[in-house]
């Protein structure tokens, strides 16, 4: 009832909202009138975008660090022509592959982009883009994330969201909590990601979107604030389907309690606080917004969510497990070569394979030899690479399909192993984030420094394959491609896709590696003072011992 409900109201407010333009409007400058207000875009090829436009009040002054208000109603057309500003981030690091410096930056800066196909008479279903950035970086204006192509072929409406980062998006603090109403701080950058889904169920009919037909997705730590989402309580029913790439399911602070090897997040963000000079709160809501995200950074604070028992109720790991996560399908994978562009993740290599052997007998007890059959002596070099892939991506992505596939929500796996000549001469194949222009077709819109991908019939025959999976995928929850290989749900069969010159399916990825990692977290959690993260092979703790919930 209530998905019929939403299908009749999204027709009605594209008869009042797309084709009510005023007399004389230009069908190159699209006018779209919504609840939120009207906005003149820009039409080419066959789509239509929006950009800039704000889905929240603007979180400056005392709205620092509360959780986002709704965005006024505004009068006459807005442009919405150019991308907002993106939210203070620190600058990237030179030589970056992934640097995509934002032409702007501000505190107000809670704003969303829509690219929706020109097509009458029928609502299109919605994808909900989260950047990726470590939760300290990244913008929705990136040209990776440009939606026109996935709207034009994939006949879907793509919405790309900032949201706030770093200090100003994820700070606790004792003060911030005792003036909540709900005595809980923190998770500002995840409310700001629910208030754009609330957003979109109430105005994306006006723009040709389906709200009931709602797909969240993101790469990184834009995967990682989908399984957020999937986890809280205030998001659920904001969304019907989820797409996780390269998420990591590491474990984060409790806002109030010493556990898993992290301080409280309150007593972090005093800390940090104190390292600043700031006295109370009216002194760090006084501090320029620029300065202190670089500040903040400097004096250690690490940006994670923080369980507080109401936004994420608890760990991830165990919200997947008691089934208490969104019950909806999802499609989930990770990248063979993700560590080779992200190598700060891998531990320094031993000189030899007798030291490499001793230090993982020394920290994995019973377990070596498990890990040594993954990991072995033989190639050291690969093995530090692969393990911590394994340990964050690989775990993860196999753990979502599973999770949803035990609860009744079909799960899809696949492995990026694509590689191609510019990557392959840098020591990049399959390298974190690679799969991203392939899905969205911008492979003409990568970064300065990314390895340049080849405009060839290969490559744009890969693209259009993933990007015609990804959009059945929103359509309908099932995977499918015109002319591929059929991409069966994990099941029992544990089926995946492997995207290496082709799609290719297969059964079982990499045996052994999902139980290892399992069984390493499990015991971890059963201590109690031990994170789960990158802290695996040869820096990894010792492990702890065996205990009967962990078999």
């Amino acid at each position: 009832m209530r998905t019929g409900l939403f299908r009749n109201a999204a027709l009605a407010v594209i008869l009042t909202g797309l084709v009510a333009a005023p007399a004389g409007a230009r069908a190159d400058q699209p006018i779209v009138r919504s609840p939120a207000g009207a906005v003149r875009g820009a039409a080419q090829d066959g789509v239509q975008v929006f950009k800039g436009i704000p889905y929240a009040a603007p979180p400056v002054g005392e709205r620092r660090w509360k959780p986002p208000a709704e965005a006024a109603v505004w009068s006459g057309v807005r442009d919405a022509t150019r991308f907002g500003p993106a939210c203070f981030q620190p600058p990237p690091r030179v030589g970056n592959i992934y640097a995509d410096p934002p032409d702007a930056m501000s505190e107000d800066c809670l704003s969303l982009n829509v690219w929706t196909p020109v097509k009458g008479g029928k609502t299109a279903p919605v994808l909900v883009w989260i950047h990726g950035g470590s939760l300290i970086g990244g913008a929705s204006s990136e040209t990776l994330y440009d939606g026109a192509a996935m709207a034009r072929r994939g006949g879907v409406v793509v919405v790309s969201i900032n949201y706030r980062l770093g200090v100003l998006g994820y700070l606790a603090h004792p003060e911030l909590s005792a003036e909540s109403a709900e005595r809980i701080s923190g998770n500002y950058g995840l409310l700001d990601q629910i208030a754009a889904l609330r957003w979109v169920r109430k105005n994306i009919a006006a723009f040709g979107g389906d709200p009931a037909n709602v797909t969240i997705a993101g790469e990184s730590a834009g995967a990682l604030s989908v399984m957020y989402l999937m986890a809280s309580p205030p998001a659920r029913g904001l969304f019907h389907k989820a797409i996780a790439e390269s998420a990591y399911m590491i474990s984060t602070p409790d806002l109030r309690e010493a556990r898993f090897g992290h301080a409280p997040a309150e007593a972090a963000g005093a800390a940090v606080a104190a390292k600043l000079g700031a006295k109370d709160l009216t002194a760090l809501r006084a501090m320029d917004a620029a300065a202190l995200t670089s500040a903040a950074l400097m004096a250690g604070f690490q940006t994670f969510g923080a369980v507080d028992g109401k936004i994420l109720p608890r760990q991830l790991v165990e919200t997947f497990d008691r089934g208490e996560q969104a019950r909806v399908p999802i499609l989930a994978g990770f990248n063979s070569g993700e560590i080779r562009s992200l190598r700060i993740l891998a531990p320094p290599p031993p000189a030899d394979a007798g030291t490499y052997e001793a230090k993982i007998r020394e920290r994995y007890g019973d377990l070596a030899d498990d890990y040594l059959k993954l990991y072995p002596s033989t190639d050291i070099a690969e093995s530090v690479l692969l393990a911590p892939r394994d340990s964050l991506y690989g775990w993860t992505a196999e753990r979502l399909v599973a999770k949803q596939t035990a609860v009744g929500a079909p799960g899809y796996f696949y492995i990026f192993d694509h590689g191609y000549p510019a990557a392959e001469a840098a020591g990049l194949h399959g390298f974190h984030a690679s799969e991203i222009p392939y899905v969205f077709g911008t492979a003409d819109k990568t970064p300065p420094a990314w390895p340049k991908i080849p405009d060839t019939p290969a490559e744009a025959k890969l693209s259009t394959a993933m990007m015609d999976y990804w959009t059945a995928f929103v359509r309908t929850g099932t995977p499918k491609a015109s002319g591929e290989a059929a991409w069966r749900p994990y099941g029992v069969e544990r089926a995946y896709m492997a995207f290496v010159d082709g799609p290719r399916p297969g059964v079982h990825m990499r045996p052994g590696m999902y139980e290892l990692n399992e069984a390493v977290v499990c015991r971890r959690r059963a201590q109690g003072d031990i994170p789960w993260n990158w802290n695996v092979g040869v820096v990894s703790p010792p492990l702890p011992a065996p205990v009967s919930q962990c078999r």
